[in-house]
């Protein structure tokens, strides 16, 4: 039997990373388009992946992304 996997997505705040993680989420996502409320940009989201574990998933959500963000969010 598989266990179902689990993703929060549009977190911003190191605490909600912290309690998705103390939850069971298996990957965080972070928004980089800018016309989400819950956007945040690119240094923010690697900072808030320094609070994820390595077995927690960041995955990265970009909307019609221009190839500069592209290459920033891959570095």
């Amino acid at each position: 039997m598989h266990r179902t996997r689990i993703k929060i997505c549009g977190l911003t705040r190191e605490t909600d990373v912290e309690a998705a993680v103390n939850a069971g989420a298996d990957a965080i996502g972070f928004v980089l388009y800018a016309a989400s409320a819950r956007s945040v940009s690119v240094t923010r989201a690697a900072e808030l992946i320094k609070y994820m574990p390595a077995f927690v998933t960041p995955i990265l959500l970009l909307v019609n992304a221009s190839e500069e963000l592209l290459a920033q969010a891959l570095v």
